[in-house]
């Protein structure tokens, strides 16, 4: 199969081209007339860029990651696919040691099948200060044994770990973290700029929702924020205008647009109806799109799906080909995902042909169409 488009997205840029798909992997790539004599998709208006890369959800369609039902993978996988997200990791909230081990058992074979591309463990190694829509009563300090204790119990397939730096034993475990290939996040931190700096040179790799769950950038006591920005992290940002203001998170975006990624941490109500749900254990409740616990004004994670956040970034004046690198390539590069995130020869066949607004069309996941919504 071929896929020709008068704008094709290599190398960062927009091209009139065509990949050539066999199988699940892209074979060949052209910037000039198609080859003649293959079945091909012609796009002559819109853009085709690589598969969306959520490295931050925990779930949608009514369904979160790490429950008994093995369905509720394949509920939230396909709301995120069929908006884009060829690659997506599962993040599962605070829980217990045995919970999110039994979690962790369920998602394995997932991950082991290509379905998921890894688990990343927000919590219970978070401040609880900032601890945002997590159980306060099963937050713990990141003891490197406990740590390594869960993390081998997932198999080989923890991606990414969300550490508070400033917790006790937080600099021994991201050290370790970080030799065991695993990426060490810092978030749902109250640390201070020697601390989280201090994080980044133990290891840290990245930053959990730049903004949320952390103290803001005060011009007398700047705490992480600016340690993250002032290194080579990556910056992960919910680019829904609600977790940060629409302005803000495109001012960062041009600023950084090697480092920023991009992510929905959706929750259960993405792409599914307003009403009740859980994170975790936690009630919430979604209204108009946004989802709070129960009762209160706390953000609990979000009904976005990558399509929006990169039209939301282009509504504010991010150049397109910078929301999409930072819907792709960057966060594919922060995880060290191989064969995702761009289109290359040898990579996977993940493509998506978006409209003139940007909406997704059609979703080409390893080489096979998915349905779209």
């Amino acid at each position: 199969m071929l896929i020709a488009a008068t704008r094709l997205y290599v190398d960062d840029r927009f091209v009139p081209g065509w990949v050539r798909v066999e199988d699940d992997r892209i074979v060949e790539i052209g910037v000039d007339a198609p080859p003649p004599g293959l079945p091909h998709v012609n796009v002559t208006a819109g853009w085709v860029v690589p598969g969306f890369v959520d490295v931050h959800c925990h779930g949608g369609g009514g369904a979160a990651f790490g429950t008994s039902d093995p369905g509720d993978v394949d509920r939230a996988l396909s709301v995120h696919r069929s908006h884009g997200s060829t690659t997506v990791v599962a993040s599962l909230v605070t829980a217990t040691a045995q919970v999110l081990t039994e979690q962790m058992e369920l998602l394995r074979p997932r991950v082991e099948a290509g379905d998921l591309a890894g688990i990343h463990l927000e919590g219970p190694w978070l401040s609880p200060g900032h601890k945002g829509a997590h159980d306060a009563a099963l937050l713990t300090a990141p003891h490197p044994a406990e740590v390594n204790d869960l993390v081998d119990a997932a198999g080989g397939t923890v991606r990414m770990v969300t550490i508070a730096p400033e917790l006790p034993d937080a600099m021994d475990a991201i050290d370790e973290l970080a030799g065991r290939g695993i990426v060490a996040a810092i978030g749902h931190t109250d640390a201070t700029l020697p601390v989280a700096r201090e994080a980044l040179a133990a290891g840290a790799r990245g930053g959990t929702h730049l903004f949320n769950a952390m103290p803001p950038l005060r011009h007398r006591d700047p705490g992480p924020i600016l340690a993250l920005w002032d290194s080579s992290a990556f910056l992960e940002l919910i680019a829904d205008g609600i977790h940060v203001h629409r302005e803000l998170a495109a001012y960062v975006l041009r600023s950084f647009p090697d480092r920023v990624v991009l992510i929905t941490d959706a929750m259960a109500a993405a792409g599914a109806p307003d009403g009740e749900y859980v994170l975790g254990e936690l009630p919430v409740t979604v209204s108009d799109g946004v989802a709070k616990l129960t009762g209160t004004d706390t953000i609990a994670g979000s009904t976005l799906t990558l399509d929006v956040a990169v039209r939301t970034m282009v509504a504010a004046g991010v150049p397109l080909e910078l929301a999409v690198r930072a819907a792709t390539l960057n966060p594919a590069r922060y995880l060290r995902l191989p064969d995702v995130g761009r289109l290359t020869v040898g990579a996977f066949a993940d493509v998506l042909v978006l409209d003139e607004d940007l909406q997704v069309e059609r979703v080409l996941r390893h080489g096979r169409w998915e349905p779209v919504r």
